[in-house]
């Protein structure tokens, strides 16, 4: 029987590209504050990381008519140039019902972010293979989420809170939080029969 392929995914030889042309943008307040790597790698999907960060050492990315470093933050105001790149190219929408589905499972929303329940089997963004993850779509069925940003992620066949920012100001906070560990997690264990151990310790990565 042949394996049923992962939810969302698509023929590798159906992946394309295209060129995009020499393209200047102005930072506005909601994306001030983030660093210029972070910044190109959502300007320019499906280019690998790698290949942003030789734009920037080959100084052909610019900030304000200068070279800047990977870790550099940008400021309201700034003007970045963006070169040519080799973008992944949008293929087919994903279908409605898929978008529905997703968008039935938000636990909650406000201004700045939306909780997801994330089901098993979905990852949470599409590359490598996978055209459709959370993000897109959520995209795809509410479009005035078009600035909707992973807080963190989770495996694709691991469920749970998914958070995602719905502006750059509050992914700045949301990652801000995470590292100073202000944000517990808390993992429920489903186990057959009758447990004998008592209150157990498990310290191994998930």
């Amino acid at each position: 029987m042949q394996e049923k392929p992962p939810y969302g995914a698509k023929p590798q030889d159906s992946v394309n590209t295209t060129k995009t042309e020499v393209r200047k943008v102005a930072i506005d307040a909601e994306r001030a504050g983030q660093r210029i790597d972070n910044f190109l790698r959502g300007e320019l999907p499906g280019v690998p990381k790698g290949r942003v960060y030789n734009l920037l050492r080959r100084g052909e990315v610019r900030v304000n008519g200068g070279r800047v470093r990977a870790e550099h933050k940008l400021v309201e105001g700034d003007e970045v140039r963006i070169p040519p790149a080799h973008i992944r190219a949008e293929g087919a929408p994903p279908s409605a019902k898929m978008a529905t589905d997703m968008l039935d499972r938000v636990l909650y929303e406000d201004k700045r972010l939306l909780v997801l329940n994330k089901p098993t089997g979905v990852a949470v963004h599409g590359g490598s293979g996978i055209s459709h993850g959370v993000i897109e779509l959520l995209r795809h069925a509410r479009p005035d989420l078009k600035e909707l940003a992973l807080v963190h992620r989770i495996d694709r066949e691991t469920s749970g809170c998914l958070v995602m920012a719905k502006r750059r100001s509050a992914l700045r906070d949301l990652h801000e939080r995470f590292r100073e560990g202000k944000v517990e997690k808390n993992y429920l264990a489903l186990v057959v029969g009758h447990w004998q151990l008592g209150e157990q310790l498990i310290d191994a990565p998930l």
